[in-house]
């Protein structure tokens, strides 16, 4: 629904950076609100208004609510490092949970509806079997996971209660950059694959470690699947049409699988250089396969991933990282 105002948390951050950039460019009205710890002001495109505040300041949350009108929240703010979780769990479930469930009731008050949160695949724990869909099993094995989960469940009692839809997306792996080189993937620490690869082969990154070469899988290392981030924010965009009919719950993957090792050969091949990497021992509990089954959000929605295949998305990637070896260069966040 073009031509709405919408807020957007962290959306100076990765992914809500590029949903940001999609609604502004369709002529919606964005507000985002971010602490900017780990978004970037530089991320945001001319229109978006910043409003620099933690979402766990809940005058800031009725200030925002009072000055605008909003016709649906995407909430992107969130701690989501999994290893970090499990070493500061209380840390997640206070950030997470409570601020979210602060988030919706500000929403509700305001009588703002409509809800699109940022979950994850980390819901599904070690999966019983793949590609993962939408009934299977909710078993996180860490608090970030758990943390998302508890969000859900309290959209679940806010939408019988208070009538509030929401639609959670379980993303998989998000990946790549804007493809015409606006904004990309910028974080510290960095954990994910495709950026570290990069960073290596660019030498901005030491060596890459490949946590495991013994996973039951064609070549021994852990099989992911990878979305892109530019189709991730369409498929946000769509799900906000859907909450006319209620609230729901989709998984947002591309469907394919690639290893490790295939990654690596992705990142060489695109960027004509070797990824420097060593071997190390498995990580403890990542999973062998994670592998996403959207067919429930194509035939809802019509979405599919037009930037599916993986050197497509490697591309996008190389492109952002060897323009801006330094990220955005803000880091004083002044």
């Amino acid at each position: 629904m073009a031509g709405g105002t919408y807020l957007v948390t962290g959306g100076a951050g990765y992914v809500g950076s590029h949903l940001v950039l999609a609604l502004v460019e369709r002529g919606d009205k964005v507000v985002v609100l971010d602490d900017l710890r780990q978004g970037h002001r530089d991320a945001l495109p001319p229109g978006a208004e910043l409003v620099r505040a933690d979402i766990a300041d809940r005058r800031a949350l009725e200030e925002v609510f009072a000055g605008w009108r909003f016709d649906a929240v995407f909430h992107f703010a969130a701690l989501s490092l999994v290893g970090e979780s499990m070493r500061e769990p209380l840390r997640y479930c206070a950030e997470n949970v409570s601020n979210s469930l602060r988030l919706a009731e500000a929403a509700v008050k305001a009588g703002c509806l409509r809800f699109v949160l940022s979950s994850t695949a980390a819901l599904f724990g070690n999966p019983e079997r793949t590609p993962i869909d939408e009934a299977a099993k909710l078993a996180p094995t860490s608090a970030y996971g758990d943390s998302k989960l508890m969000v859900e469940r309290g959209l679940d009692w806010a939408d019988g209660a208070h009538g509030l839809r929401s639609a959670c997306l379980r993303y998989f792996n998000a990946a790549g950059a804007d493809p015409s080189g606006r904004i990309g993937e910028d974080h510290e620490p960095e954990t994910h694959l495709i950026p570290l690869a990069i960073g290596a082969a660019l030498g901005t990154r030491p060596p890459l470690t490949v946590f495991g070469t013994d996973y039951p899988t064609p070549d021994g290392t852990c099989v992911r699947d990878y979305v892109h981030v530019t189709d991730l924010a369409d498929a946000h965009l769509r799900v906000l049409e859907r909450l006319e009919h209620g609230s729901c719950r989709y998984n947002v993957g591309s469907g394919t699988g690639y290893s490790v090792r295939e990654v690596i050969e992705a990142v060489e091949r695109v960027g004509g250089r070797p990824v420097p990497h060593h071997f190390g021992e498995r990580r403890a509990g990542d999973p062998a396969v994670l592998v996403a089954s959207s067919q429930r959000l194509r035939e809802d929605t019509g979405w599919s991933p037009k930037l599916g295949a993986l050197d497509e998305i490697v591309r996008t990637a190389w492109a952002w990282h060897s323009a801006h070896p330094r990220g955005f260069d803000d880091r004083n966040k002044a």
